[in-house]
């Protein structure tokens, strides 16, 4: 019998209203799911996004949809024993001002 092993996704989902003027919201998830293999993985990153997605109306009557995008990746974590303080996920990137640009936590400061 294979053991679980964690595996960390990278889930891309996309919010979408039908109010006038809304610009569509991008999320990025990151979870932690435990799975045989990278297959079987992917399949639970899969289903963990279909439980996140839909649609509900806000309370100015505006449809809202969260809607998945992309699975990013789905990479088997760093170290099997998930303790406190572990590393779970890296990945490399040779763009500094992009991720900047990109990254709202960074705004203008470094």
């Amino acid at each position: 019998m294979t053991t679980e092993k964690p595996f960390v996704a990278i889930l891309l989902y996309v919010s979408t209203s039908d109010a006038p003027g809304h610009q569509p919201l991008y999320r990025e998830d990151i979870v932690l799911l435990y799975a045989r293999d990278e297959q079987e993985a992917r399949e639970a990153a899969q289903r963990h996004a279909d439980q996140e997605t839909g649609s509900y109306h806000n309370e100015a009557g505006d449809l809202l949809t969260l809607s998945l995008k992309h699975i990013v990746d789905v990479a088997q974590a760093l170290y099997d024993d998930i303790d406190r303080g572990a590393d779970l996920y890296a990945r490399h990137f040779t763009d500094y001002e992009s991720y900047r640009r990109f990254e709202p936590l960074l705004s203008e400061k470094d």
